[in-house]
């Protein structure tokens, strides 16, 4: 099956789609499947894309073409404008329109996050070319990316009560800041956590967390994407400090990004908007607003809630019904939990199950298992939430296409049923294909494509493959190369890849495919003599059925060696 993986998109999430692209080309199985990439770019093209460039370190680096760039900043292609009816280079790939898709994959597999992508806009495009896509469809998505109306919903699923205020922008008037400060700190208390509600990966969310009004208003500015610029402030910055300046605006992990609004004026590009600026505050303007084009039309702002903070995935057996995975819990090690942390390593330490009762953990299981249905979501989702002190569990922000590195949430919690990334994605592109099916369009040619994948499956599973050793030492940097080298074999469909850590107690230890999933490698010496946690071994019996069709037997046993065959 050809499976187009799509990814980039118009949103400010397209690095992390990027990120996610390049595990789905990675790490699909090549006995089953042929990756195509599929490059959005944020004009909504669909490239074709040289596969080579797969292994860029970021978009920019390849898109706009190199050369394009100029004055020494580094731009997205919508800060050209006039590109967007332009051709593209054959070094980068092939433009193709939706009526093509057909000719070149089966499959649309999507890792684009946030607006247009996440939304059920690129779902029901896809639909009405009659192609079969990932994640959930079209309700499902468009819950999925709407916090304000998540939290109403989820809500009325499990009763939950979380304080919460949705602030319009027509309410956002300068005289107004004081006032509506006191407002939510009487009604919500502090800290306050402001979100913009259409977006992810930790972009616009901003927390108060001392009584300052000045706190307060750069918060609530940065989730409407808005800066509020002074005269003073401008003309206080040298040239190298304005330039760095713009170059910050058109990050997307920390700026508004481009094209943004200046009194009317649409600017793509940072060298006019500091010309623009100039000659704004030349003309005796004391107070610039610029905000970004895309700007939200209303921030969500809630309680700040105390608490131990978890993610826990939720996956469909055949018949549709929900499977909830082991809940991780998240550890923070920063103040501010914001889109750098997100993806710094250190930022935050992950345990797979939360730590508090097993009973606890099989309530969280049965919540999100409970709000998955009811918010008419399927194939896979992970749903963020909080434990409180008092035992309270509150849910938030489903994300319906999960961020998808090989050591995500999801692939970490699949593995602790027996799948390791590869089959993961297996499974995530057959329920899909099975969830498409329930539409009821194009449903013989949709059962044919499924019957085809499921043969292809079994024989793939029936079929014994050599056994190949990876045997690591007890660093992680050793850890680190072994989880690749694991990940890229068992895409590669040749041979059963066995993982052997030289533990720091000299001996060889064969590890289980859950073990193949932790941060450090200190994580897996911990559990080499420990018992498996009882919920883990609940949740992996549930799912004994769906882990055999998808990987066949699986172990979940620590053995000791005595000599590696490497």
């Amino acid at each position: 099956m050809r499976i187009g993986i799509f990814f980039g998109g118009p949103s400010r999430e397209r690095e992390i789609s990027f990120a996610g692209g390049k595990t789905a080309f990675e790490y699909l199985d090549k006995s089953l499947f042929e990756p195509v990439p599929v490059f959005v770019d944020s004009f909504g093209r669909f490239i074709l894309l040289q596969k080579e460039l797969m292994y860029s370190s970021e978009i920019r680096e390849f898109y706009p073409a190199p050369g394009i760039q100029k004055d020494g900043f580094k731009t997205y292609i919508e800060s050209f404008p006039e590109l967007a009816a332009a051709g593209v280079s054959a070094e980068i790939g092939k433009l193709i329109s939706p009526l093509e898709f057909k000719e070149h994959f089966d499959f649309a597999f999507l890792a684009m996050h946030g607006p247009d992508c996440e939304d059920g806009a690129i779902q029901g495009l896809l639909e009405w070319y009659k192609i079969p896509y990932s994640g959930p469809g079209l309700m499902g998505s468009a819950v999925g990316i709407d916090k304000i109306l998540q939290n109403e919903m989820i809500a009325l699923v499990n009763g939950q009560e979380k304080k919460s205020w949705t602030l319009k922008y027509s309410q956002w008037v300068p005289k107004d800041y004081p006032l509506l400060f006191q407002v939510l700190k009487k009604h919500l208390g502090l800290p306050l956590v402001i979100k913009a509600p259409h977006q992810g990966s930790s972009i616009g969310v901003a927390i108060v967390k001392e009584d300052s009004l000045e706190e307060f208003v750069s918060a609530v500015n940065q989730c409407f994407f808005q800066i509020e610029l002074d005269t003073e402030t401008w003309k206080e910055l040298d040239e190298a400090e304005k330039l760095a300046w713009g170059q910050k605006i058109a990050n997307l992990d920390e700026g508004i990004g481009f094209p943004v609004i200046l009194d009317g004026k649409t600017i793509y590009h940072p060298t006019t908007l500091i010309s623009e600026l100039e000659i704004y505050f030349s003309e005796g303007n004391d107070h610039a607003l610029l905000s970004s084009s895309n700007a939200e039309d209303q921030v969500l702002v809630e309680e700040f809630v105390n608490g131990q903070e978890f993610s826990c995935g939720c996956i469909q057996f055949d018949d549709g019904s929900p499977l909830a995975l082991p809940p991780s819990e998240v550890i923070k090690m920063v103040k501010v939990f914001d889109f750098n942390a997100k993806y710094k390593p250190g930022a935050s330490r992950k345990r797979i199950p939360v730590d508090t009762t097993l009973e606890k953990n099989q309530e969280i299981q049965q919540m999100i298992a409970a709000t998955f249905q009811q918010l008419g979501i399927n194939a896979c989702v992970r749903i963020d939430g909080f434990l409180t002190e008092n035992g309270t569990i509150l849910l938030h922000d489903p994300n319906t296409i999960p961020g998808m590195s090989p050591t995500s949430f999801i692939f970490k919690q699949m593995a602790e049923i027996g799948l390791n990334v590869t089959q993961a994605l297996t499974y995530l592109v057959r329920q899909s294909l099975r969830e498409r099916i329930r539409t009821g369009k194009h449903t013989w040619a949709l059962r044919a494509l499924l019957e085809k994948l499921d043969e292809r499956i079994a024989a793939n599973v029936a079929t014994e493959k050599p056994v190949e050793h990876i045997v690591f030492d007890a660093t992680d940097e050793a850890y680190v190369e072994a989880r690749r080298r694991y990940g890229l074999l068992n895409a590669g469909g040749k041979v059963a890849p066995v993982p052997v850590l030289k533990a720091a107690d000299g001996q060889f230890y064969q590890l289980p495919n859950p073990l193949m999933f932790k941060e450090y490698v200190s994580d897996v010496e911990d559990l080499l003599h420990a018992d498996r946690h009882p919920l883990l071994v609940e949740t992996s019996q549930k799912a004994a059925a769906l882990t055999h069709f998808f990987a066949g037997d699986v172990s979940y046993d620590i053995i000791r060696i005595d000599n590696p065959v490497l």
